[in-house]
């Protein structure tokens, strides 16, 4: 499949953005919940063991906090697909910048877009998890394997993010050119 440049630009823009207004509401609806009841979704991440999923579980038996949680996990599965076509434009507009030519560091960036695509399926299965717990009781099988997931998808994101820096990077190096070519 061919993509025009205007359209990866335009494409990684949209994803960009609307992924940076997803988690912002996200991030400031979790520091609610977290202010109300002394939990929020992002504090699962790091939870190990049944007892830590339980305590945040207990948090939220208010029916309140019960729907805020869930609202926060659900729009979660909103963000994934918006973060991880950033990422992947971002991965290719790298590529482009710093590696035009066939050759061995396009092939690392290029397989590098497609880690955070690995990163958004392995939150999907995690917030699948912490959502069937919540839903079921949390068991230290599916709590340790959460929490490995969880971590599998943070490595995911922090490439994700590198390439969003060099996808940055490889613009305004371009418009630094273009800039000099018309000087």
């Amino acid at each position: 499949m061919r993509i025009s440049k205007a359209a990866l630009m335009s494409r990684w823009a949209w994803s960009t953005a609307l992924a940076a207004v997803v988690f912002a509401a996200l991030f400031t609806l979790d520091l609610r919940l977290k202010a109300l009841s002394g939990a929020g979704t992002a504090d699962l991440q790091s939870f190990a063991s049944a007892a830590q999923f339980r305590a945040a579980f207990w948090a939220w038996s208010q029916p309140p906090f019960a729907l805020r949680a869930g609202f926060d996990l659900g729009l979660d599965y909103l963000l994934m697909p918006l973060y991880a076509a950033s990422f992947f434009y971002s991965g290719i507009i790298a590529a482009e910048g710093f590696a035009p030519k066939p050759g061995g560091l396009r092939r690392i960036i290029l397989l590098a877009a497609m880690v955070p695509l690995a990163g958004a399926l392995c939150d999907a299965v995690e917030n699948g998890l912490e959502l069937f717990m919540f839903l079921g009781g949390a068991d230290d099988g599916l709590a340790r394997i959460a929490f490995t997931i969880s971590n599998a998808k943070t490595i995911a994101l922090t490439v994700g993010v590198v390439l969003l820096a060099a996808a940055l990077a490889a613009r305004f190096q371009a418009r630094r050119r273009a800039a000099k070519i018309t000087l």
